[in-house]
């Protein structure tokens, strides 16, 4: 039985040697490599945070004191400390989520995995233990250096530093990078602190000279190691940066040093008031295929050969982030007023393409999606055509800048959503299902959902041509839909998938539901029942040949993989109403839930997004009886199986 197998809960380790710990720490190296490479989830990260972890746990004493993950993505570790080791279904239906998660265990606080909120929660949570007498209660905050390109961290730290009594320690994590390298002045800072020569040159030749006197002198060496990390730290100015916020600095420290992470963790529980311990460490460290890796060091994986760290994947279709990166290519080439902002995810959201053509036009601000948002207005005003390249469940904390700062200035600003819809194994805080709901009620705003490749390429060229309003492409995470041909198109450009002789049903899909329309209606037809498919391509603002189709039809249907409330089934209702049209609308989406990780298909299913609940509902409504079973649609279906 390895070490790892013996630990239950963190005060396991207390008994632990050094050399036990070392041989701990390798035993979880293999165990992420082995176990993530079969599941797929974020190594890298991980990897990365083995000896800080078992420092935290080793130091402080969780749940009583409150440890707190920025973004999330890096606990995996605390995990396995705090009695979580099957990861035979990580991030599956009833597995362990890639996040924390109460669910899971009490040793989890924050499930959000949104990055920069975990100074303010841990603002909050010390608040709470002062003013309610847990004076013997820490927190600790987790936090990626990435992280401290967000807006919302400084905003903490300066409230942080408003009361220095509290028992609240900031665990910088830094490795340079967030996704990718950390870009912005904060970057260029930290990273003077990691690779200036003197503080490296000092440190080593201090160590060597202790280390010629054998034991005792290594023993000295440790006793003094957290005093001279504070003579270092001003040394090489570092203490300055954080010196007007009134906030102790301890640092920099070796973040894969377990045991120097544990002297300095100390000194920060024991000082009694907040504190920064700044950890130098390496993504990915101890696996080479991840270290090397120059993309993001292994940041997020799918199914991979641990041996070699090559994907496993036999697919061979494009991606909807390889569409739009080829295509938004393209358009730059032609369009020199094009240019580019991300918010700290270059690869992820497909903009390395343009940059690394167009590098002065491309602008990574960091995981700032606010500052994205109306730098990009700017952008507008000075005469370019900004494309804002993030993920969906992102731009939920952008929402007020494009409302006044874009909407009201009649911007021409085109945000780009990747992971749009029911994303899957990443759980509740990443699918990307509330852009509908939230961004239809900008005035002036056009969303797109393309259903496919072609109609991808189509749309974006249509909204980087509207430079007075802002607009919206959707799609979601994964490869694109087979490509499927419209038998005609509207004078305002709804596409017609499919039209029976005769008019009983109208089924409105958004984006790729487009096909799970399709079928419904061949089950439709099965069963007797006429249908027409349209694809509105721009779902907002609501075409007029959309509602006059519905007003020739018996029912309308609305399909879409965003929230029923206040989602686009919605607004053609109201547009209906506005024009007199009595007839009925059913919508078809997404539960207003906080969807837990399962496969996309698992979720959907689960919304009743299938062909077989959908017909069986249809059917209900056109015959005016509500039915548990339709026996001809579950026929029709079976035939459809069959082929």
């Amino acid at each position: 039985m390895g070490l790892l197998e013996t630990i239950t809960g963190p005060r396991d380790l207390d008994a632990l040697s050094r050399e036990q710990l070392t041989q701990l720490a390798a035993e979880i190296r293999t165990f992420l490599v082995s176990e993530v490479s079969r599941t797929g989830g974020h190594l890298g990260p991980n990897l990365g945070v083995i000896e800080m972890t078992l420092a935290i746990h080793r130091v402080f004493d969780s749940p009583k004191d409150a440890i707190v993950f920025d973004t999330g993505h890096q606990s995996y570790v605390h995990k396995l400390l705090t009695g979580r080791q099957d990861f035979t279904r990580l991030r599956e239906r009833g597995g362990l989520a890639g996040y924390p998660q109460r669910s899971e265990s009490p040793h989890d606080i924050v499930e959000s995995s949104h990055a920069s909120s975990s100074l303010s929660w841990a603002d909050g949570i010390s608040r709470a233990f002062e003013m309610t007498g847990q004076h013997d209660r820490h927190v600790v905050a987790v936090v990626g250096d990435g992280a401290l390109t967000g807006g919302m961290t400084w905003e903490a730290l300066n409230n942080i530093s408003d009361d220095n009594t509290r028992k609240l320690i900031i665990v910088v994590n830094d490795n340079g990078r967030s996704y990718a390298p950390t870009i912005g002045g904060m970057a260029r800072f930290l990273n003077t602190v990691r690779t200036r020569r003197s503080y490296r040159d000092l440190y080593l030749t201090s160590q060597k000279a202790f280390d010629r006197l054998g034991a005792p002198g290594r023993a000295v060496y440790r006793g003094v190691r957290g005093g001279m990390h504070g003579f270092l730290a001003r040394f090489s100015n570092n203490e300055a940066l954080y010196s007007n916020l009134d906030i102790k600095y301890l640092g920099p420290v070796d973040g894969h040093d377990e045991q120097a992470m544990e002297e300095a963790l100390s000194q920060a529980r024991n000082y009694g008031a907040p504190v920064i311990v700044h950890a130098i460490t390496q993504k990915g460290k101890g696996y080479a295929p991840a270290v090397h890796d120059e993309a993001d060091q292994f940041h997020a994986v799918g199914k991979i050969n641990p041996s070699t760290g090559a994907a496993i994947s036999t697919s061979t279709t494009p991606t909807w982030t390889g569409v739009f990166s080829d295509k938004l290519l393209q358009l730059a080439e032609a369009d020199p007023r094009i240019v580019g902002i991300t918010a700290a995810m270059l690869r992820p959201t497909g903009l390395h393409k343009f940059a690394e053509r167009f590098p002065e036009r491309v602008h990574d601000v960091g995981i700032a999606e606010q500052h994205a948002a109306t730098s990009a207005a700017g952008l507008a005003f000075g005469g370019l055509h900004p494309v804002v390249a993030i993920y969906a469940t992102f731009i939920n904390r952008a929402f007020d800048q494009i409302l006044m700062d874009i909407a009201l200035h009649k911007a021409g600003v085109t945000f780009v959503l990747d992971r749009a819809g029911v994303t899957g194994p990443d759980g509740p805080s990443h699918h990307g299902i509330w852009d509908l709901s939230i961004l239809q009620v900008v005035p002036g705003i056009h969303l797109a959902a393309p259903r496919d490749g072609t109609r991808l390429q189509e749309e974006l060229s249509e909204a980087v041509a509207i430079d007075d309003a802002p607009t919206v492409i959707r799609f979601p995470k994964g490869n694109v839909s087979t490509d499927i041909p419209a038998i005609r198109r509207t004078a305002d450009g709804v596409d017609v998938l499919r039209e029976d002789d005769r008019r009983d049903v109208l089924i409105v899909t958004v984006g790729p539901m487009a096909q799970l329309g399709l079928d419904v209606a061949e089950l439709l037809n099965s069963a007797g029942v006429g249908s027409t498919v349209v694809d509105p391509r721009w779902v907002v603002p609501v075409a007029h040949s959309i509602v006059d189709l519905a007003d020739t039809h018996r029912l309308v249907i609305t399909i879409e993989d965003g929230l029923r409330v206040g989602g686009i089934g919605t607004r053609i209702r109201q547009e209906l109403r506005k024009a007199g049209v009595d007839t009925g609308v059913d919508e078809l989406g997404l539960p207003d839930d906080f969807l837990q990780h399962a496969t996309r298909e698992q979720i959907l299913e689960d919304a009743g997004l299938t062909a077989e609940r959908i017909v069986r509902d249809i059917l209900a409504q056109v015959s005016g009886t509500r039915i548990p079973v339709a026996r001809p649609a579950e026929a029709a279906a079976e035939r459809v199986q069959r082929g």
